[in-house]
This record gives C-alpha cells, structure tokens and sequence, in this order.
C-alpha cells in the first residue's frame, strides 16, 4: 500500500477545512429564513399561509396557489367587439333622446306601430316629439297613445310660405312634386320640430344626447341599432342620394342635429356662399359641408311608404319601389305592400342600369325585391302587408279602417294627458275631419 506525500497531504488537509468552513457559512445563511419559514407555517391555519407574511417569496406563493387553477381565457376580437357593442347599447338605453316625427299621416295605419316598436320601445328614455299638418288623415296619429313617452305634439293648419329671393336662388321646383313650395314646406316640418326640441331643453333645464329625425311615412322592419349612433358624425342613410345625401333619415348628437335640421334657416348662408338650384338632397349635403359636419352613411332597416305611380322597369333616373316584403335594410327606399314583380337576376339587371348617384338602392344578397308601381296599389295589398308586417301590425291595420269617431276622440284625449307640450285643434275636430260625424 502508497502512503501519499507529505505535500499532498498537507494540500488535502487545506481544502477539506476549507469545505467544512463553507459548509458552516451555507448553513449560517440558509437556516435563518428556514426557521422563520418553518415558524410561520406552524402558527398560521394553513400550511401555505406563510406565504402572504413574507413578500420576498411571492413568487413561491403565486406557484402554490395558482397550482391546478385554470388559466382565464383571452378574449377573442369577436368577444370584445361584443362586449363593447352591449356596453353601447346600455349606455344608449340611459341617454336622453328626442325622436323627431315629422310629415303627414297619409298610410301611417301601416308606418306608426312599426316606428313605436322599433325605435320608441328599444330606447326607453327617448322622447317623442311629432310635428304634422291637419289633413283628413291626421286621425291616424290616435295609434301614438302606445308610445311610451311624448314630449310634444303640434298639429297646425297648413299655410302658405312666402318665398324670398334667395329661396328662389338656391333652391329647385325640379323633381319635386309642389314646386318650391313643397320643399319649404317639409323644411318647415323639419326645423319646426327642431324649435319644439329646444323649446322642451329649456323648458326642463336638460339638454338631450341625441336626436332621431324620421318620417311619418317611414316602415320599419327591424329595430334602429346602436351602431348607428356615433358621436361627432351625422349618419344618413345609404342610397337615394338623389345629387346630395339621403335625408330620409338622420341621426346625431344635439350639435351635429342642429346644423342638419336647420332646413329652412340656413338657406340664406347657402346663398352666400354661391349655391344654386338645388333640391332637398343637394341642400341637405350642402348645409352639413358649411357647418363641417362630418356625415357616416349606413344601410337602415325601413323604407318610405309611398302611393306614387312610378315607370317600370325604372330606367337610369327613374325610381324603384321595394315590395315591403324584402329582406332589406331598405335604407328609406320608395315602398309599398304587394306582390313582388322582380326577384333575384331581374333586380341585378334593373338596379344595374340605374345612376348610382340617383334613386340607386343597396341591393346586393337578395335584399330587395322590386313592385310593378306604374298603377295604383294592386287588389289584395291588404293581404301582402299583414303577411310582411305580422298579427300585431295587421290588427292596428284593420283597427284603424274600422275606427269610429268616439274611439278616436277618446284616444287623442290619452295622448294629450300623456304629453307634456299639446298644441293641435280639438280632438273632435282631427278625428271628424277624416272620420265624418258619429
């Protein structure tokens, strides 16, 4: 057996203390924490407790506590455009809106239950303001006692407009059906429902967050979502441009409705600035551009509900005329109720040929189907409208073509309790005027 030098011994020697010394010094180190570790794991309720006493070892205790519990999920980018379209509609469903009903009765048996159902019910704090001139079908209105809220009402004898000069300059009797006049007329209805706005802001001390101006002869087949309110932009509508923009519809907060709606005020401000010979479209596009107005369009869920006799097949300036009964959005189309005459390729070879900046009309995925309106309503259209429309529009239908002069007083009468501003001729008065006596 070799004996190892004195040397190497002397050297073994050296490094065993050495590690014996480092020994003692890892164990000075370690066993301080170790104790006090041990010590909180004895004096709490749960082994694991310790942990949260000791703020160095939170990634230890993060490790134990998360062990076995799942992971939360990333939300996807269709979840949160979800969630964040919910979030709008509730913040929608608490804000002051005022819903501007303007123009005259006309079919508004058909439009009136699908203007309360669709906007005035699916917005709770919206109130109702209709502006309209007496005539023999102003009766109608007696369907509004199941609007939810009415702010103002204003049924006025209509009268002339005196034209003035720059009236004459700007705007055009071309296209439309009573001249000139007819266009100040409307402009009329439109800003006069403005005025009864801000008369009822000031009334109250509030101001409301935003304004749906629609029309009275307005069919709507789906609700008015929340997609379409967007603030600092006035939307309208896509389609009937007719030269301008859409102003069959328009919605926007108070500052942005206020430019849009002064129809008849602004008109002197467009003459200044050089406009001429326009029609509505036209002047509606042209007031938003000198106030700067942004302006979004979308596809919208009603159309325009109308007896006029149109050519058909419409050529390139011509008007079509949905069957109420398309799938839709419409986007304030001309409509009526009957059995559809074009389907399909003959709407892709129809609105193919139309002027894109005209009468032209989304139609694209069989969205629309196209009336024969070059006579009047066809036989049977009561039958078409009651199948589109549904039991609960059909019996407001029917309601109205029987109703009686008693009925109808005694609903204008729940009406004007119900309003807060009532400024229209007796009840008597607009219900025999297109009723007749008892």
């Amino acid at each position: 057996m070799t004996t190892m030098p004195k040397s190497s011994q002397k050297i073994a020697a050296q490094v065993s203390r050495w590690f014996s010394d480092l020994d003692w010094r890892v164990l000075l180190w370690i066993l301080p924490p170790l104790s006090l570790l041990v010590f909180f794991s004895f004096s709490s309720s749960s082994p694991l407790s310790a942990f949260t006493f000791l703020p160095s070892f939170a990634p230890l205790n993060s490790l134990f506590y998360n062990r076995g519990q799942p992971e939360r999920p990333i939300p996807t980018p269709m979840a949160r455009a979800e969630s964040e379209a919910n979030r709008w509609k509730s913040e929608l469903e608490r804000s002051r809106m005022a819903v501007c009903l303007v123009g005259g009765a006309r079919r508004f048996e058909l439009t009136g239950p699908s203007i309360v159902e669709e906007i005035l019910k699916v917005y709770p704090n919206s109130d109702l303001f209709l502006h309209s001139p007496l005539d023999s079908n102003a009766f109608k209105f007696s369907l509004l006692k199941i609007a939810p809220r009415i702010a103002s009402v204003r049924i006025f004898k209509p009268r002339p407009i005196p034209e003035t000069e720059s009236q004459a300059r700007v705007l055009t009797a071309s296209n439309s059906p009573n001249g000139i006049q007819g266009l100040l007329q409307y402009f009329h209805l439109v800003e006069g429902c403005l005025t009864m706005i801000h008369s009822y802001q000031n009334q109250n001390n509030f101001t409301y967050d935003w304004i749906v101006r629609t029309r009275v002869d307005g069919y709507w087949s789906d609700p008015l979502g929340p997609e379409n309110f967007i603030r600092g932009q006035y939307l309208v509508p896509t389609g009937s441009s007719y030269g301008g923009l859409n102003d069959r519809l328009g919605i926007g907060d108070l500052n942005t409705s206020t430019a849009a709606l002064s129809r008849l005020s602004l008109i002197p401000k467009l003459d200044s600035s050089g406009f001429q010979q326009l029609n509505s479209e036209a002047a509606f596009q042209a007031q938003l551009t000198i106030q700067g107005v942004h302006h979004v369009t979308r596809r919208i869920p009603f159309c325009v509900v109308t007896d006029r006799r149109y050519n058909f097949p419409p050529e390139s300036y011509g008007v079509p005329v949905a069957a109420m009964s398309s799938p839709g959005p419409l986007s304030g189309a001309k409509c009526r109720p009957c059995v559809a005459a074009c389907k399909g390729q003959c709407v892709a070879k129809v609105m193919g040929v139309l002027n894109r900046g005209w009468s032209w009309t989304d139609w694209d995925n069989g969205t629309l189907e196209l009336c024969d309106a070059h006579a009047e309503w066809e036989e049977g259209w009561e039958r078409e409208f009651d199948r589109a429309a549904g039991k609960n529009r059909a019996a407001a239908r029917k309601r109205v073509f029987g109703l009686k002069l008693k009925p109808c007083v005694d609903d204008f009468e729940e009406m004007k309790r119900k309003a807060a501003n009532w400024d229209a001729p007796p009840a008597a008065e607009i219900c025999g005027l297109g009723l007749g006596p008892e």
